[in-house]
C-alpha cells in the first residue's frame, strides 16, 4: 500500500456545540461528547450532551408548543410550507452540511453531498404528500355518515444512528412534523454535529418554537428518558438490534407504538447466468461503499457453485484495486470508519473468524503508511471457507467485511439465505426474470434488489423482518405512522336509538 497523497483540507465552520432544547440554544449539562475527524483523529468539537434535566425541559416546551391550536389547527397545505422551507434550507446549505457530516463521520464528500440532497428531497416529498393526503368518507352501513380522520399523536422521539445522520434525521423528522407532531431528535454521540446544523435550518424555516429539539446524549440517560416519559407518544428508532429489543420492552410497558429499523446480515446472490460485470460492480458497491457501515450492506455473498471460483477470483482482484483514501479525495472509494473503537471492533470480528477457520482472501488489516495509521482505516476484506453457521455469517460486523459462500441450486440457496436471524435486504443477480421473481418472493426480507443494490426512493416503504425490526418508514403512508386514526359517526336519521325509545303499551 502506497503512502496516501496529501489532500487539501476543506475547512468548515462547525456548530458551536450548544444544543437545541425546545427552540432555545443552550449548553448541555450531560456527559461530555467528543466529535473526531476519523481521517486523522483530530478533534472537531468537544461539547456537553443532553442530561435528563435538559430532556425534561425540551419535553415540556414541546408539549406546550404542540398543544397550541395555532399549530394543531393548521391545514395540511399550511403545514407543508414549513417542510418546503426546511427542504430549501437544506438545499441552500448542502455543501456546508456535507462537509460537517464528513468531519463527523469520515464519509467521503461524494457520499455526504448525496445524503444532503436526499434529506432535502425527503422534506420536499413529505410536504407534497401532506398537501395531497386525503381523509376518508367510509362506506355507509346504516343511518350515519361515517368518516375516518387522522390527528397528531403529540410528541414523537426520533433516535437516529451515526452512519448516515442527515438522511436518517430527515426520514423521521419530516413525516412526524407533517403529521402535526412535535419532534425530539436524539442523534448518536459519535455524530452529533450535522443534526445540530439541521436544527439551525429548522429554526430559520420559522417553525413555531418548541416543536423541534436536538438532544445528543447517552442512551442510558436521554434515550431512556425519551422512551419512558409519559408524554412521548411514539418512538422511531434506527440502530442495533439489542438496543431495539430493550426499547421495545420499555415501550410495551406504556403500550406505545414504535418503529424499529435494526441490524442486517443481508444475502447477495450471483447466479451462473448473471451479467458478471454488473454483478461484480453491484457486490463491491453493496458491501464496500460507506466502508461497509450500512445496515443493508450485502455482507453474505452466495455464488452458484459452477462459477464460484472464477467469480471470487475476479472479485478479490477488483477489491484489491479499490481506492482507500481520505474522504476529501474525489477518487476515494473506501474512507475511514467512523471511530477508532469501531475500527478495532471490526478488526476483532475478522481476527476471530480467521481463528475459527475462515480463509482470508484479501484485506484483514489496517492499510500501511503513516497517513492511514493516523485515521480509522481498515482494508476491504473478503473471507471464505466457512459454512453459513459460522459466527462471521451470523453477526453484523458493520464494516467492510464480506463472507463468500457457494450454493448448489435454488432450494439450497433459499435455505441458506433464510437461515439467519436478520431479514433486512437482499440482492439478486441473474438474467432470468422468472427465477429472480421466485427468489425475491422466497427470501424473508424487507427489501430486494434485482440486478442492482442500495438504490432507494423516499416514495417506497422501507423496513425489516425478524431481528431487523418492525414497522415501515418512507412512502405516502409514512405520515400516517405518526398520526392517530379516529372514527366519527354522524347520525342522519334524526330518530332516537331504538333501544332507548319508550315502550308502547298495547
Amino acid at each position: 500500500m502506497t503512502e496516501m497523497p496529501k489532500i487539501e483540507t476543506l475547512d468548515v465552520e462547525l456548530p458551536d456545540g450548544r444544543l437545541f432544547v425546545g427552540g432555545e440554544w443552550e449548553a448541555g449539562t450531560g456527559a461530555e461528547i467528543t466529535s473526531i475527524f476519523p481521517a486523522d483523529g483530530s478533534v472537531n468539537r468537544v461539547l456537553r450532551g443532553a442530561s435528563r434535566e435538559d430532556g425534561v425541559r425540551a419535553i415540556e416546551r414541546a408539549k406546550k408548543a404542540q398543544a397550541d391550536l395555532a399549530w394543531r389547527n393548521l391545514r395540511p397545505h399550511e403545514r407543508a410550507r414549513y417542510l418546503y422551507a426546511i427542504a430549501d434550507g437544506i438545499a441552500a446549505n448542502a455543501e456546508r452540511i456535507a462537509r460537517i457530516q464528513t468531519r463527523d463521520t469520515g464519509k467521503t464528500l461524494r457520499e455526504t453531498r448525496a445524503l444532503a440532497a436526499s434529506a432535502a428531497g425527503t422534506f420536499r416529498y413529505f410536504g407534497a404528500a401532506l398537501e395531497t393526503s386525503d381523509e376518508e368518507l367510509t362506506t355507509r352501513r346504516g343511518d350515519a355518515l361515517t368518516l375516518s380522520i387522522y390527528e397528531p399523536l403529540g410528541l414523537v422521539a426520533a433516535i437516529t444512528p451515526w452512519n448516515s445522520p442527515i438522511a436518517s434525521d430527515a426520514q423521521k423528522v419530516a413525516p412526524a412534523l407533517a403529521g402535526g407532531n412535535a419532534v425530539l431528535l436524539k442523534p448518536a454521540s459519535w455524530s452529533p454535529l450535522v443534526s445540530l446544523e439541521l436544527a439551525r435550518i429548522v429554526e430559520a424555516s420559522g417553525l413555531p418554537k418548541g416543536l423541534f429539539s436536538v438532544l445528543p446524549g447517552a442512551g442510558r440517560e436521554i434515550g431512556n428518558l425519551l422512551v419512558e416519559h409519559p408524554d412521548i407518544a411514539r418512538v422511531s428508532f434506527t440502530g442495533g438490534t439489542e438496543t431495539g429489543r430493550k426499547l421495545a420492552r420499555q415501550a410495551a410497558e406504556k403500550l406505545m407504538p414504535v418503529s424499529l429499523e435494526l441490524g442486517g446480515k443481508s444475502p447477495t446472490i450471483v447466479f451462473a447466468d448473471a451479467d458478471m460485470e454488473q454483478a461484480l460492480a453491484g457486490i463491491l458497491y453493496g458491501i464496500f461503499s460507506s466502508s461497509g457501515q450500512s445496515c443493508i450492506a450485502g455482507s453474505r455473498l452466495f455464488v452458484e457453485r459452477s462459477i464460484h471460483d472464477e467469480f471470487v477470483a475476479r472479485l478479490v482482484q477488483a477489491t484489491k484495486a479499490l481506492k482507500i483514501g481520505h474522504p476529501h479525495d474525489p477518487a476515494t472509494q473506501v474512507a475511514p470508519l467512523v471511530h477508532f473503537d469501531h475500527r478495532d471492533a471490526v478488526a476483532a470480528h475478522v481476527a476471530r473468524a480467521v481463528a475459527e477457520g475462515a480463509e482470508l482472501l484479501c484485506g484483514g488489516s489496517v492499510p500501511s503508511g503513516a497517513a492511514y495509521e493516523r485515521g480509522a482505516y481498515y482494508l476491504p476484506t473478503i473471507l471464505a471457507g466457512v459454512s453459513n453457521t459460522a459466527r462471521i455469517c451470523r453477526e453484523e460486523v458493520f464494516g467492510p467485511v464480506l463472507v463468500v459462500l457457494p450454493f448448489e441450486d435454488e432450494a439450497d440457496l433459499i435455505r441458506q439465505a433464510n437461515d439467519n436471524d436478520y431479514g433486512l435486504a437482499c440482492g439478486i443477480w441473474t438474467k432470468d426474470f422468472p427465477k429472480s421473481w421466485r427468489i425475491a418472493r422466497a427470501i424473508t426480507t424487507g427489501t430486494v434488489w434485482i440486478n442492482t443494490y442500495k438504490q432507494f426512493s423516499i416514495s417506497t416503504p422501507f423496513g425489516g423482518e425478524k431481528d431487523s425490526g418492525t414497522g415501515r418508514e418512507k412512502g405516502r403512508a409514512g405520515i400516517r405512522a405518526y398520526m392517530a386514526q379516529k372514527a366519527i359517526y354522524v347520525d342522519l336519521s334524526g330518530a332516537p336509538l331504538p333501544w332507548a325509545a319508550p315502550q308502547v303499551t298495547p
